[in-house]
């Protein structure tokens, strides 16, 4: 069984312009921030991305990287509507695929168990398939004769989440209230990178935690890396909390300023910058 640890730059270097993105966490919560910071630091760009979005598809937006977005919503919790995708969508640089919370999760499942879609019942009756005029409806050819939504698999090229725990031959584990939807994200994607809170051995992965949190499985798994503070400035219970401090200064700070004060340098950079002014 192979190690799969690597850096943030080197699971970077694996993806290309164009690509489709899985992009996990939901929200401002447990988002892959240290990877999608070298995704900034990276030339990839003309993405169509999929996310539960948070300030991963705001800064990637602001930074002209998405092409197309598919999203059920793009918030920041403790701020409703994430202040750079508005921007960006106001200004109309990006394509929006907009769906139903539940028609996104059963698109995945359906690129995670390799189907071109699933039936599914939310949607009808609403708006969404109006802004969508390419969703398409299927009739039940059994008795009951019932109409759904066929929700189009959502299949990705890679895609990027993170968790607590892992260990280096790909097993994910996660220690928080909610696992969100991270392992389909994984089971949807030709590679997955899953950074994580810390490395550890395999045997430690249950010592603290029952089997039923080892959310994703070694099998669908590219690349792992350590990345501490790495859903920074999202939360990762229990390790952190959401910085609520810089999380204001991100939405208020126009995104020049924000990328050239943050973004400019590496990791350990950003780290500094962040600590000093929450300092």
């Amino acid at each position: 069984m192979a190690d799969k640890t690597m850096t943030a730059e080197e699971a970077v270097s694996r993806l290309e312009s164009g690509m489709t993105l899985g992009i996990g966490g939901w929200g401002a919560r447990r988002k892959p921030m240290a990877l999608v910071r070298a995704l900034l630091r990276s030339p990839v760009t003309d993405l169509t991305v999929v996310s539960y979005g948070g300030p991963d598809v705001g800064m990637l937006a602001a930074a002209g990287r998405i092409r197309r977005l598919v999203a059920a919503f793009v918030t920041l919790d403790s701020i409703p509507l994430e202040p750079h995708y508005r921007a960006a969508r106001e200004s109309g640089s990006l394509e929006l695929t907009e769906i139903d919370e539940a028609m996104f999760l059963w698109g995945l499942h359906a690129a995670a168990h390799r189907l071109p879609f699933l039936p599914v019942r939310a949607g009808l009756g609403s708006d969404v398939m109006r802004v969508n005029p390419g969703l398409r409806t299927v009739t039940s050819p059994y008795d009951d004769g019932e109409t759904f939504v066929a929700m189009p698999a959502l299949r990705l090229d890679a895609a990027l989440v993170h968790v607590n725990r892992a260990d280096r031959l790909g097993n994910g584990q996660y220690l928080g209230p909610d696992p969100y939807f991270d392992d389909l994200f994984c089971a949807a994607a030709d590679a997955a990178y899953v950074s994580c809170e810390r490395i550890v051995d395999t045997a430690e992965l249950t010592k603290e935690a029952p089997p039923q949190s080892l959310l994703i499985t070694r099998q669908v798994v590219t690349g792992v890396v350590e990345a501490p503070g790495g859903a920074h400035f999202t939360s990762c219970a229990p390790d952190y909390g959401r910085d609520e401090e810089f999380q204001r200064r991100y939405a208020s700070m126009p995104w020049p300023r924000f990328a050239e004060r943050y973004l400019a340098g590496d990791e350990r950079a950003y780290r500094a910058a962040a600590e000093e002014e929450d300092a």
